[in-house]
């Protein structure tokens, strides 16, 4: 009895779940009908999502207003609704944005111990299959970043290796060690 109460209590539709606003302390992303339940960025990230802050703000496209924000609602079509960890937007997207959604091409999705590899994986071809052109897997727990500028490309980087958002933002670069020290 307990769970019927609380499943119906969620949403059924997209138009219900803009305006769900959640308070058992996990994030929801909404795929075609499919609640995605996710736990949102941890306290141990902060650090992570301030050094990529700052790198951003050393950038040309902050420069040009655009912003990296944290867990963005993105339409990526009309039944998928996502919330990377990290979206940029250029100055123009965030103007577009009054009249039309707007798909970032430059994405960072920080992994943690409970996420479950399939449902990122589906994540990342939806990304790509909307326009997204950089996308960034980072493992904390393993010290490592996966760049992906395609599905079929992907480049690991661990130590110093650099990880860039090329083609996106040509001067947003890292050793993948500056990330964790």
């Amino acid at each position: 009895m307990a769970n019927e109460i609380k499943n119906s209590l969620l949403p059924q539709t997209l138009a219900e779940f803009e305006r769900w606003e959640p308070n058992d302390g996990y994030k929801y992303e909404w795929n075609d009908g499919e609640l995605i339940k996710f736990e949102g960025m941890k306290n141990k990230h902060l650090y992570l999502i301030s050094i990529l802050n700052e790198l951003f703000d050393k950038t040309d496209a902050k420069k040009l207003r655009g912003q990296l924000l944290c867990e963005q609602d993105v339409m990526l079509t009309g039944i998928q609704l996502r919330r990377p960890d990290l979206a940029y937007f250029s100055r123009e997207q965030i103007i577009n944005s009054k009249t039309e959604e707007q798909i970032p091409e430059f994405v960072i999705e920080v992994i943690s111990s409970t996420d479950q590899i399939n449902e990122v994986k589906r994540k990342i071809i939806e990304y790509f299959k909307n326009g997204i052109r950089v996308a960034w897997l980072i493992y904390p727990d393993y010290q490592m970043v996966e760049i992906y500028t395609s599905l079929k490309h992907i480049t690991v980087c661990t130590d110093a290796d650099i990880c860039s958002a090329r083609p996106v933002l040509d001067d947003f670069e890292i050793a993948a060690a500056d990330l964790w020290n």
